[in-house]
């Protein structure tokens, strides 16, 4: 695949937005001080009474036999003397935090403009050694501030591919709340009786149209996790993208093992080419539903999201490359 070093695209319409917007507030919760800071084992145990969410998916207490096994293994990680420099490198980072309530204030109030029912969830950050990155439910986001620290952090999730490792930086954050298995979730129905790779395609497209929605200034390259470099190929060879795609009849395949080698995480799609970024099938998903939208002005977000047949956007957006 050639490579164009075309610089990031994206079309971001910043200006382009609806008016009138409903102001948001965000304030939120600041726990990773507590929790790295707790030295008393009734303190502990007092603190997953209140946080059910941290204790079950940040600090895997159905792992362990009981809680006070947990509770002794924590307290042992907790006052490990790497923990001070944890902290401290988490204050140096993120600082106050002002910049992420304003990112999310932003693209919430995008939000509720879109579904004026939809319920601002509370919002927390917790750093507990790298045990959980992200957790989104309808009512509660926790964040993992330990975990988005970007390239040049002393400490960094172990055990992660570098090429998955690069996504945890500061400006993901908010993008990863609003995508696929984040808020975009609530809204993205999908016929779960259709197992072809179409499907998936067109579900992720959905997610990502969400995402740039609600975060029109944020860069297509930052929402889908590629480099600039990668974005500039793609979008310079979508025609040998689409080429592999009809000449290997992949639309319609069901097979997971041939699925996940176009959706999966992976350092590149080597059936296209060694150059060809992973997950080439969501960003074709993505490019379908664009082409969907901009063909179809009188379908509204809220409609797009509703469709269940992929097919039918597939078949509508009449999609070729360079259309």
């Amino acid at each position: 695949m050639i490579l164009l070093l075309a610089g990031c695209s994206g079309n971001n319409n910043c200006d382009d937005h609806p008016g009138g917007l409903e102001n948001v507030d965000i304030e939120i919760q600041r726990l990773e001080k507590t929790l790295l800071n707790i030295a008393d084992r009734d303190e502990l145990s007092s603190f997953l009474d209140r946080e059910p969410v941290i204790a079950e998916f940040f600090l895997r207490q159905s792992e362990y036999p009981n809680r006070q096994i947990m509770v002794d293994q924590l307290i042992r990680r907790f006052t490990n003397p790497y923990i001070d420099s944890l902290t401290a490198e988490i204050d140096q980072i993120h600082g106050d935090l002002k910049w992420l309530e304003k990112d999310l204030e932003a693209a919430f109030s995008l939000l509720k403009h879109y579904y004026p029912e939809f319920d601002i969830p509370v919002v927390k950050t917790v750093a507990t050694g790298f045990d959980y990155d992200l957790f989104v439910s309808d009512s509660l986001i926790v964040i993992g501030l330990d975990y988005y620290m970007g390239p040049e952090a002393k400490y960094r999730p172990m055990g992660t591919y570098n090429y998955i490792l690069k996504r945890y930086d500061q400006q993901y954050i908010v993008p990863s709340i609003m995508l696929l298995y984040g808020i975009s979730s609530q809204f993205n129905h999908h016929d779960p009786d259709d197992e072809t790779i179409l499907s998936d395609m067109m579900s992720y497209g959905k997610s990502f149209y969400f995402a740039k929605s609600m975060l029109p200034c944020t860069p297509d390259s930052t929402l889908i996790w590629y480099s600039d470099r990668e974005m500039a190929a793609v979008d310079a060879n979508d025609d040998l993208v689409w080429s592999h795609f009809i000449e290997n009849n992949l639309l319609f395949e069901t097979s997971h093992l041939i699925k996940r080698k176009y959706l999966d995480e992976r350092p590149k799609t080597y059936e296209i080419g060694t150059e060809c970024p992973p997950r080439i099938a969501t960003w074709l998903g993505w490019e379908i539903v664009k082409k969907y939208m901009d063909d179809h002005p009188e379908v509204s977000l809220p409609e797009l999201m509703k469709i269940t047949e992929a097919r039918r956007i597939f078949e509508e957006s009449k999609y070729r490359p360079g259309t």
